[in-house]
C-alpha cells in the first residue's frame, strides 16, 4: 500500500450499487424494495458500507453501474459512451474530478459482466493499446489500471477479483496489477443468490478486504 486508506472511491457494477447512493441515471441493482433475488434490503448490509463504517473511511464517490462492463463491449454491444468503466473513468478525469477531490484509494470491483456478457477476451497488452482493443476485456484491464496509475501515481488502486470469473480475466488482472504496481484481492468465497451477494456474501467480501488491508498496512 502506498498510503493509509482514508478517502476512497469505488468503480463498480451491480455488486456495489444501492439505490440513492450512486450517481443519478446509473442503473441500480440493490435497494430497499422486496426482491426474490437477494436478501439485501439495507445499505448498511452492502460490502462497501460495512467497510466504510468499520474502518471509519470517507467514501468520496461510489461510481457503480449495474450491468456495466469494464471494457467497451456490453450486453447490447458498444457501451464506450455510456456505462463502461473506461468511459466513466475518462469522463471523471476530463471533468477534473481526480484533481478536485482528495482520493487516496480506489476500489475496482468489475469484470463480472464482461465474463457474463461473453465480451471478447483479447490478449494482454502492456503497450500500444489501440482504441479498438478497449472492446476486449484483457487489454481493457491493462489500459484501465495503467490509466488510473497515471491519474493517481501515489494512490492505492485495489482490484477485487470476483469468484467464478473466466480464468483468463483473473489472470489478466493479476498480471496488469503486477506490471502497474497496483493491488488486487482474489476473493475466494462469496455467498450468492442468482449470481449476486447475499447479506452473508456482502460480509464475506468485506471481511476478505479487511484481512487484506490489515496485512498490507
Amino acid at each position: 500500500m502506498k498510503q493509509p486508506v482514508k478517502n476512497i472511491m469505488i468503480f463498480g457494477d451491480s455488486y456495489s450499487t444501492f439505490d440513492g447512493y450512486i450517481p443519478a441515471g446509473y442503473a441500480v441493482y440493490y435497494s430497499d424494495m422486496e426482491c426474490d433475488n437477494t436478501d439485501v434490503r439495507r445499505v448498511e448490509e452492502t460490502w462497501w458500507h460495512r467497510l466504510v463504517t468499520n474502518r471509519r473511511l470517507h467514501l468520496v464517490r461510489n461510481d457503480s453501474w449495474s450491468g456495466s462492463t469494464l471494457c467497451n463491449t456490453g450486453y447490447n454491444g458498444d457501451c464506450s459512451r455510456s456505462s463502461s468503466f473506461i468511459y466513466r473513468m475518462e469522463t471523471l478525469e476530463q471533468a477534473g474530478f481526480f484533481r478536485d477531490n482528495d482520493i487516496d484509494t480506489v476500489f475496482i470491483f468489475g469484470c463480472t459482466n464482461d465474463s457474463w456478457a461473453n465480451a471478447p477476451l483479447g490478449e494482454d497488452k502492456a503497450e500500444g493499446i489501440a482504441k479498438e482493443d478497449l472492446f476486449s476485456v484483457r487489454p481493457a484491464i491493462w489500459y484501465f489500471l495503467g490509466r488510473l496509475r497515471e491519474i493517481l501515481p501515489d494512490g492505492n488502486i485495489i482490484f477485487l477479483i470476483n469468484t467464478e470469473l473466466k480464468p483468463q480475466i483473473g489472470e489478466a488482472v493479476k498480471a496488469a496489477s503486477a506490471y502497474h504496481g497496483t493491488d488486487c484481492i482474489e476473493l475466494t468465497y462469496i455467498d450468492k443468490c442468482c449470481g449476486h451477494p447475499t447479506i452473508q456474501g456482502m460480509q464475506d467480501i468485506e471481511e476478505q478486504i479487511e484481512a487484506y488491508l490489515d496485512r498490507a498496512e
